[in-house]
């Protein structure tokens, strides 16, 4: 069984920061690229963040770009989202995902694997 669970989100004012972690077993996901999405309600999913698990080939949406960074941690399995400057408009459940190799991609019909997502809330 491949899982993904989200955790970290919660209530933060604008300006402040979240670090949402992915947490990863069932395979070794070397070679693998992991990604970030969100869904606000009322909107459709949308691509924050990716990466291939070794690393070199980030992406991110215009809308996060500067603020958020992906990253990982090998010894313990996780993905992470460091998320600073948050923004109302950052309000959404935010999802990991993964896809066993491939190219960097932004489009979520491509990723095999999902977490439940977590939910982050910014308040003005």
């Amino acid at each position: 069984q491949v899982d993904l669970v989200e955790s970290g989100g919660g209530l933060v004012q604008a300006g402040g920061s979240l670090r949402l972690s992915c947490a990863t077993s069932g395979r070794t996901f070397s070679g693998y690229v992991m990604g970030w999405f969100r869904q606000a309600p009322g909107k459709e999913r949308e691509f924050v963040a990716a990466d291939r698990w070794s690393g070199g080939g980030t992406i991110y949406a215009d809308s996060v770009k500067g603020r958020f960074t992906i990253s990982r941690d090998n010894a313990k399995n996780t993905v992470y989202l460091q998320m600073n400057s948050l923004k109302p408009e950052d309000t959404a459940v935010y999802y990991c995902a993964a896809r066993p190799g491939g190219f960097v991609s932004s489009v979520a019909a491509l990723y095999n694997y999902w977490g439940q997502g977590t939910q982050v809330t910014v308040s003005s």
